[in-house]
């Protein structure tokens, strides 16, 4: 019996839960102690051996924004001015203070110059008078993670401009705080993330400190990758956007090791290669990642970067990884989700929306999920069903996070969801087509949802069938109901206008600055347009979906055929 299944028996939660929070309250105390601080201390940094670079670019006008006194990130923004106090003032929102103590301003700041540089050590300095002894959340391992590996990969350049006393407190800082994260590598989740933000401080400080914690950084990292990073490159999260942020991570830490003078373990190597071939399979004709499992989308230029510095070469684009699946048309990329979400702690940014699909057509996106990820400003629920490209059945999900008392102690897990899905692959002369299938609402009402997918390359066409085929689900089926209603929903992309045709069923999708577009034909018993919202790098924006309604039968089941053809070649409906 898997994870999934055994969340949903009783006390299988809520054991976890009070022994993690108990352990929880107990760490909070010792690492708040003066005896755990004092223990951050020795040994002493000589100063900065390097600067390890930061392979993610860098955005000029954020930080022309922060030079001029405005800090706008997650959503957020504050406005103390130039030279102003961000840190004396309330943040917005909790997401806002994350990534205001994550240093996630302070490479784009740097990069403005020697003006930029003097603004950012001001900043750093004012943090570590009031934050750098001890503060719960600014010293929170998520938010510890990032200010680590950010302030190591600036603090040279910012103690260029400083005195001999501000470059020894920001050496000391970095490395008590990295110290600090090396104590936090207790949990699977983020272990190989957090390991190479130690590996990379320590590769950045001079001296026995430096070694120390480089030494200690790289040896957790070789044991942390294998869980991390599957064979075929694919992120334990099973998040495409996790994948990358950790390809970035490792090419810092092998480039500052390098420059050390050391040679990179194999362990990580191996990750490097295998992450740069997963991310040459993620990314779509347009240049960006498919938005599945607690990754958003992504621009293009963003992904490029870390493309050219892993330069994985040009071997052949397997058909799957990761539990995704590709299809490829002429002008038509379909990206397919194919397996289960993440279990356990790699689920606390899962998403339970099963067989969901994005879709590409001329380099553009059409149909895409919503897009939910840990940093946007975007509640939980667009992590269920509804908010992903495929079939719901009934009011509810298959597989929810946790909440409550459990979801503070363990983090919001995806619980419940469907531990099962069924794929078959198909290549002929004239197509290619996946036959895929899920039980998540199996337990409830008995039906199994089969979706197939086939691109007729001829044609340049993507059909889609949605059924729901009855089960012999036992005791647990939903026999009291005779009908059920579903719903297939695509949620489009907000550069695409969507409008209904007059015969109230089909759907002209047509990209920004195109004369031309895209039909949806379906033999829906009902078809709406209704609001949605989709996620880029954090930031939400409006857009539609599309929703085809029906009612499935508990005994018989029920189907919904689809079509996507270019609008050029077929006459709009009457």
């Amino acid at each position: 019996m898997g994870g999934p299944a055994l969340s949903r028996l009783p006390g299988r939660i809520a054991m976890p839960a009070l022994l993690a929070a108990i352990r929880r309250q107990v760490l909070a105390e010792w690492r708040g102690s003066p005896l755990h601080r004092s223990s951050l201390l020795l040994p002493r940094p000589d100063g900065f051996a390097l600067q390890p670079v930061d392979l993610r670019p860098r955005d000029p006008e954020n930080g022309a924004r922060l030079l001029a006194g405005a800090f706008v990130f997650a959503g957020s923004a504050l406005h103390p001015g130039p030279r102003g106090d961000p840190w004396d003032r309330p943040s917005p929102s909790l997401r806002y203070a994350v990534a205001l103590h994550r240093f996630v301003w302070l490479g784009d700041l740097v990069a403005q110059g020697e003006a930029g540089a003097e603004e950012a050590l001001r900043l750093v300095l004012d943090w570590s008078r009031l934050f750098g002894t001890w503060n719960a959340f600014a010293w929170r391992p998520d938010v510890l993670e990032r200010r680590v590996f950010n302030l190591a990969c600036a603090a040279r350049s910012l103690c260029a401009r400083a005195s001999d006393a501000e470059a020894a407190a920001i050496a000391l800082d970095l490395a008590r705080q990295a110290r600090h994260l090396h104590s936090t590598l207790h949990d699977p989740m983020r272990a190989a993330e957090r390991a190479a933000a130690v590996a990379v401080a320590g590769a950045a400080l001079s001296g026995r400190a430096g070694e120390r914690l480089l030494a200690q950084g790289l040896a957790r990292l070789e044991r942390a990758l294998p869980q991390t990073v599957a064979a075929d490159g694919g992120h334990a999260s099973r998040s495409p956007q996790a994948a990358l942020e950790l390809l970035f991570d490792l090419l810092t830490l092998d480039h500052a090791v390098v420059q050390r003078g050391l040679a990179a373990p194999d362990e990580m190597i191996r990750a490097i290669d295998r992450l740069g071939g997963a991310l040459r399979f993620f990314t779509l004709a347009d240049g960006g990642l498919p938005a599945f499992q607690g990754g958003d989308e992504s621009a293009a230029a963003y992904v490029a970067a870390a493309r050219a510095a892993a330069d994985a070469g040009d071997r052949p684009i397997p058909a799957a990884r990761n539990g995704y699946h590709r299809l490829e048309g002429k002008s038509l990329q379909v990206v397919a989700d194919a397996a289960p979400p993440a279990e356990g702690a790699w689920s606390v940014s899962a998403c339970a929306q099963p067989l969901a699909v994005e879709v590409l057509a001329g380099g553009r996106r059409l149909i895409v999920n919503c897009g939910w990820s840990p940093d946007a400003v975007g509640p939980p629920a667009l992590r269920v069903a509804d908010a992903g490209s495929t079939a719901t059945l009934g009011d509810l999900s298959c597989g929810a996070p946790l909440r409550g008392f459990a979801g503070e102690a363990l983090g919001p897990r995806l619980t419940g969801a469907y531990d099962a899905v069924e794929i078959h692959r198909h290549e002929a002369e004239g197509g290619r087509w996946l036959e895929l299938s899920h039980d998540g609402w199996v337990p409830r009402f008995g039906l199994r949802h089969e979706r197939r997918l086939y691109i007729d390359t001829a044609a340049d066409e993507l059909r889609g069938e949605d059924r729901f085929v009855p089960v012999d689900a036992g005791p647990q089926g939903d026999s009291g109901r005779r009908f059920v209603p579903f719903m297939v929903r695509f949620h489009v992309h907000p550069d695409v206008h969507v409008s209904l045709a007059r015969d109230r069923h089909s759907v002209l999708l047509r990209p920004e600055g195109r004369e031309t577009g895209w039909w949806l034909r379906n033999d829906a018993g009902e078809v709406e347009i209704e609001p949605s919202i989709h996620f880029r790098e954090g930031q939400s924006r409006r857009t539609s979906q599309i929703v085809l309604r029906g009612q499935a039968r508990i005994d018989s089941g029920a189907r919904i055929r689809w079509k996507l053809a270019a609008a050029d070649v077929w006459p709009p409906p009457r």
